[in-house]
């Protein structure tokens, strides 16, 4: 009979259904094993009528609901094991000290559990095991843990715990496995955990604990896995670590430690992973941490780390993962020990010097090689061809010679090559056409010569191809007309090329990027007319003639000098057309010898504005140092005889700037609302000067770098007035306002649909893009925010506010803050130690601003514990959940699951995350921003 069933085993049975309520009826049984089905529905409230069972294993089901609270009435049970299913609702089921003396081991991982730990647990006090990893709780860890003293592991990871680690699980001393990692716990690790001398597992990594790691702790001589990455711990590390002869795994990154890598660690020969990356720590790399050849894991990247690589970590040859990145390290590469273990190697950053050695061909695992930005020299050695695995060769930034050498055709599982900006010669080996698999081909900044290998084209995965400023010659090659993945970019600038531009190459209707400027190529553009997806041209310094197509007046108005250089270009503009003539570059003449008479007013009207504002200015300056001694001159626009019939009906319309006419105020000054007439509306931004010295060249920089940029995403500058104390520029009126504003301000909130934020993720993107890598020199915006996002009529971003741009000398790759250093929230971290601001501090602000229209919270948002910025709120939220569900704005959850726009928006977080990485050398150039924002959303480039 059933009823007298002591044991039940059906695990992987692929039963279905639900646990009937039948199942009270077994009285006798002791043993329920029904894991690894697809049982669905609730647990049986009957099934407290089966009082003899020890041990229940329900994982890897469908069931939901409650536990019922007949569960714990089972004095008997050692082992309740619910782990990965996918059940719902609370813990807190009735936990009364009477009911669960005899349970030894409660396993709920793994489910939708929410709601506190119920402080009651504490009374099962011949519990085991706990684990309740994988839910979704909250609230903080009981303080009544402690009285679980047979409690020997603890698994709480992957929740939503706060609060601080209680002192009182120091009690737990039977306590081997501590795991809460992905958390939000905060405070200090207390000492009291030291007291646990049994403790193997000791895991808090992805919280926000502060301080620094108890003495206590260095001292539990059991200690085998440390692992605290991801918050936000300081302090040195002490000598008595070396001591912990178990200790295997040390995980540290992401935090703030600091000082001197105790140097005699290397004696401890039971060690297999250190990882101490992005830190502060200085000194030299202990010698001999590889003693004894048991190390797997040697991650020390992003710290300040100097000297040289010890010998013994080539000699190591149980070594998997080496990284060394971003330090100051010095010397050569270390010999490889044949038979290496390598299969991932990074070291890029540092001074290394020195040959590449031979032995790198000993690492026949190595997948990943990534020693750019360093200063080796010499030939890349043959027997680099040995590393049949290898899929990454990033040797870019050196001084290597000589050739390519023809073994790298064995590297046939290569996807990206990399060997850019060194001084390699010779012509491409023909035996490189095996390299049928790459995906990212970089070669440019060399020397070397010969024609363009015709067999590129049997690349057939080839997204970015790079040849530029090397010295090939020949034409264009009509077989890149069958490289239709190539995507981000085709790079042929800066080389000896000549004829004319293939029509094949119209065929690559995937291209965002081409530059073929600075060579010898002529005849029309016409075979590239047809290139819509095209973002970024170049041409210039060409010998290009005729008309430029209609399909490419965007790209030149946008980006006029991409076309200099090419006398015979000319603008398509038939007389008599409706089209207008209009272009930001009037170098180029008009292909029927003449303007119309409209583009010509225009241009009149530009070349006169801009010659009125240099004499008006000569002028007050001139006027203002004679008369500024004899009398206190009272400065009125309205009573200026000079200024133009615009700002006579500017400042009519504004009542001389009145007050009520305000409609922003920001840090660089007031800013009015002008309506002249009803279709013609502008901003007027009133800069003071009084009081501010140098304040007039600031002024004149301002005018200087909004004057000369043109940009469909920047807000275009209509006119400007100097003045002694004040100067004033007009821009068109956004009748949208800011980004800000439709964000955060107007009430009732409108609704911003998904494709409405994507097209102000991607144009503002694609402005400051233009700002970083098509003017020249660069410029970076450095206050780059919502408020300076102005939206027109058709939502379209234009980016505004250049009053603390400066034009960056092109020699150098950094730019000397003078004043302004940005909106507190949208500054990237390490503008707290430099006043140096590069293009990467505007990706960082660019993330920051990503983030808010996702989320639509503020940057420092008031729902976010005190100190969390959206930022690390983000990055928590995406830790503990990997789910958009808790990040994304409130109302975009309906539109994003009924329109599967969920992967789209999730990679768009992706993206703004990784803009805010910590490592500035880490965030993806503007460029790269939109490549991944248009890879993002195939619908958008469809439309």
């Amino acid at each position: 009979m059933m009823v007298n069933l002591e044991s039940l085993f059906l695990s992987g049975n692929r039963l279905t259904g639900s646990i009937s309520s039948n199942i009270g009826n077994m009285t006798n049984l002791s043993l329920l094993y029904l894991y690894s089905n697809n049982l669905s529905g609730n647990v049986p409230y009957s099934i407290g009528d089966c009082t003899k069972l020890s041990e229940v294993y329900l994982k890897d089901n469908n069931l939901v609901g409650v536990l019922p609270k007949s569960l714990l009435n089972l004095k008997l049970l050692n082992v309740f094991d619910v782990g990965s299913n996918r059940l719902e609702g609370r813990i807190s089921i009735g936990f009364d000290g009477s009911n669960c003396k005899e349970l030894s081991t409660l396993d709920l991982s793994s489910n939708s559990f929410d709601g506190e730990i119920p402080s009651e647990l504490g009374n099962c006090t011949s519990l085991q095991i706990f684990s309740v990893a994988d839910n979704k709780l909250t609230g903080e860890i009981p303080s009544s843990f402690g009285l679980m003293t047979e409690l020997t592991q603890l698994y709480l990871s992957e929740n939503l715990l706060s609060g601080k680690i209680p002192s009182e699980i120091g009690k737990c001393r039977s306590l081997t496995v501590f795991e809460a990692s992905n958390n939000q716990l905060e405070g200090e690790i207390p000492s009291e955990l030291g007291l646990l001398s049994r403790l193997q597992a000791l895991h808090l990594y992805v919280n926000k604990l502060t301080g620094e790691i108890p003495s206590s702790i260095w001292r539990i001589q059991t200690l085998e896995s440390l692992i605290v990455y991801s918050n936000s711990l300081s302090g040195e590390l002490p000598l008595e670590m070396t001591e912990l002869l178990h200790l295997t795994n040390i995980s540290l990154f992401e935090n703030h430690f600091s000082g001197v890598i105790p140097q005699s660690l290397g004696i401890n020969i039971s060690l297999l992973e250190i990882d101490f990356t992005n830190n502060s720590f200085s000194g030299e790399i202990p010698p001999s941490l590889c003693f004894g050849r048991q190390l797997q894991v040697l991650n020390l990247g992003l710290n300040q780390l100097h000297g040289s690589i010890p010998s013994d970590v080539g000699n190591c040859s149980t070594l998997n993962r080496l990284i060394l990145e971003q330090n100051n390290l010095t010397g050569s590469l270390p010999d490889f020990v044949e038979n290496s273990s390598l299969s991932y190697m990074d070291i890029k950053g540092n001074s290394l010097s020195g040959e590449l050695p031979s032995s790198l061909g000993n690492c026949r695992n190595l997948t990943s090689i990534k020693l750019s930005m360093n200063k080796f020299l010499g030939f890349i050695p043959n027997d680099i061809g040995n590393l049949v695995e290898l899929q990454v060769l990033d040797l870019s930034g050196n001084n290597l010679q000589g050739s390519l050498p023809r073994q790298l055709s064995k590297c046939t599982k290569l996807h990206s090559l990399n060997v850019g900006f060194n001084k390699l010669n010779g012509s491409v080996p023909s035996s490189l056409r095996s390299l049928t698999l790459l995906s990212t081909l970089k070669l440019q900044e060399n020397q070397l010569n010969g024609e363009i290998p015709d067999f590129f084209s049997e690349y057939e995965q080839l997204l970015e191809l790079q040849l530029g400023g090397n010295m090939f010659g020949g034409s264009i090659p009509k077989s890149f007309g069958r490289l239709r993945n190539l995507a981000y970019a085709l790079n042929l600038s800066s080389n000896a090329l000549t004829g004319q531009i293939p029509l094949e190459l119209g065929t690559l209707s995937g291209l965002h990027r081409l530059d073929i400027s600075n060579n010898n190529l002529t005849g029309s553009l016409a075979p590239i007319g047809e290139l819509l997806s095209l973002i970024g041209l170049n041409v210039s310094y060409n010998s290009f003639s005729g008309q430029i197509p209609r399909t490419l007046m965007k790209l030149l108005n946008s980006s006029p000098t991409s076309f200099l250089g090419n006398p015979g270009l000319c603008i398509p503009c038939p007389r008599g057309s409706d089209v207008p003539c209009t272009t930001s570059n009037i170098s180029l003449g008009f292909c029927d010898g003449s303007r119309s008479r409209s583009s010509l007013s225009k241009v009149k009207i530009v070349i006169i504005a801009i010659s009125s504002v240099l004499v008006v200015t000569v002028v007050v300056l001139v006027l203002g140092y004679v008369f500024l001694s004899k009398r206190k001159r009272k400065e009125e626009v309205s009573a200026e005889h000079d200024q133009s019939p615009l700002l006579s009906k500017i400042m009519k319309a504004t009542e001389n700037l009145n007050e009520r006419f305000v409609i922003g105020r920001g840090a660089h000054g007031i800013v009015y609302k002008a309506s002249i007439s009803e279709e013609k509306h502008y901003a007027v931004k009133k800069l003071d000067f009084v009081g501010l010295k140098g304040a007039s060249a600031s002024m004149v920089r301002e005018i200087q770098t909004v004057g000369q940029i043109r940009h469909r995403n920047l807000v275009m500058l209509e006119e400007i007035c100097m003045r002694k104390d004040y100067g004033l520029i007009l821009y068109k009126y956004m009748q949208n306002g800011s980004l800000y504003d439709v964000l955060h301000e107007i009430s009732p909130t409108p609704d911003i649909p998904w494709d409405v934020r994507y097209k102000i993720a991607l144009g503002t993107a694609e402005g400051l893009a233009y700002l970083h890598q098509d003017c020249h020199p660069a410029i970076v915006h450095r206050d780059i925010k919502p408020n300076n996002i102005l939206l027109d009529s058709d939502m379209e971003p234009h980016i505004s506010d250049f009053g603390i741009a400066k034009l960056m000398d092109q020699s150098s790759a950094s730019i000397q803050s003078i004043s302004i250093a940005g909106t507190t929230g949208y500054i990237a971290p390490e503008s707290a130690y430099t006043t140096i601001r590069k293009p990467e501090s505007d990706v960082y602000s660019y993330g920051v601003v990503l983030l808010e229209l996702i989320s639509r919270k503020k940057a420092l948002d008031t729902s976010f514990p005190e100190g969390i910025g959206i930022v690390k709120w983000v990055k928590s939220t995406w830790s503990s959940q990997k789910s958009i569900d808790n990040i994304v704005d409130s109302s975009l959850l309906d539109e994003i699951m009924v329109s599967s726009l969920t992967e789209e928006v999730t990679k768009v977080l992706l993206l703004a995350l990784q803009c805010t990485q910590t490592d500035p050398n880490e965030r993806p150039t503007m460029r790269e921003v939109v490549k991944q924002l248009t890879d993002a959303n195939t619908r958008w480039e469809t439309k």
